[in-house]
């Protein structure tokens, strides 16, 4: 089976998603190319999670579709799964690996420095003061929007307005999936707004040590969904063991789909 090259558009298509096909160090140039542009653009970071909630069943509601207009829209999908790079593998499809975790962590720790500014939507009361501890000589704002902010349009038209005040070149969505994505999507289509957007999920939590990493070994073997699930089994047993097991069954339709197209009819 001959691998599948990256379109004229540098992406990879898997799954009726266009993957960047940027490495981790490309993707990072791109990032502090577009904190310096004028207007906004933002990053999503497509895992098994992800893909799932957008292939749901739950396709007519109006966040679904909400969702998937803020994929459609995003500058980068980049995959963020070792899990979905394997399976798309089996396709000689090469998607590169580029965690948003291991992103954000080399934002901090390469692209920001004295004088730059950060907004953070999510996080808690003491976010932005650890934050500060740790990268002194970067600049914080932060928005913390309730629960359930997707159901509020006076919360979320809140959020949309803190982000389109900030003059920031990196805009960190850390509010989760669907709403990190729905919210960047909005902005996007405001004119005030600026930067470059990264819906990171919880890679707050792992810079500051609030959660730990898998370790390295199980990182390389697609096993870290097993060490956050033993991390905190209340919270994610039904990601991982009831929804998650649902991408073998995507990519088997996926699969089936795109033989046919391939059969000539008579």
């Amino acid at each position: 089976m001959p691998i599948e090259q990256a379109g004229a558009s540098g992406s990879l298509s898997f799954l009726d998603l266009e993957f960047s096909a940027l490495s981790f160090d490309a993707v990072l140039a791109d990032i502090a190319a577009r904190a310096r542009r004028s207007g906004f653009s933002y990053i999503v970071t497509p895992n098994v999670d992800h893909v799932v909630k957008l292939r749901a069943k739950a396709g007519g509601s109006a966040a679904h579709a909400a969702f998937s207009k803020a994929y459609d829209a995003a500058a980068l999908r980049l995959c963020d799964s070792r899990i979905l790079a394997g399976l798309a593998a089996l396709f000689a499809i090469r998607l590169p690996v580029v965690p948003g975790s291991d992103l954000t962590a080399a934002i901090f720790r390469n692209l920001l420095g004295p004088g730059d500014r950060v907004a953070i939507i999510g996080g808690n009361t003491r976010t932005i003061v650890r934050l500060a501890t740790l990268y002194p000589d970067v600049s914080f704002v932060q928005h913390i929007p309730p629960m359930g902010m997707l159901s509020q349009p006076v919360a979320m038209k809140a959020a949309e307005d803190f982000v389109c005040a900030q003059d920031t070149g990196i805009i960190l969505f850390a509010t989760g999936a669907p709403q990190s994505e729905i919210l960047a999507h909005r902005c996007l289509e405001r004119s005030e707004a600026s930067g470059v957007g990264l819906c990171i999920g919880a890679s707050i939590d792992f810079l500051l040590g609030d959660q730990n990493r898998a370790p390295k070994w199980m990182q390389r073997l697609g096993l870290e969904w097993a060490h956050r699930l033993a991390s905190n089994p209340a919270r994610l047993w039904r990601r991982y063991l009831v929804e998650g097991p649902r991408i073998f069954l995507i990519v088997a339709q996926w699969w089936w789909i795109r033989r046919k197209k391939r059969v000539p009819t008579a």
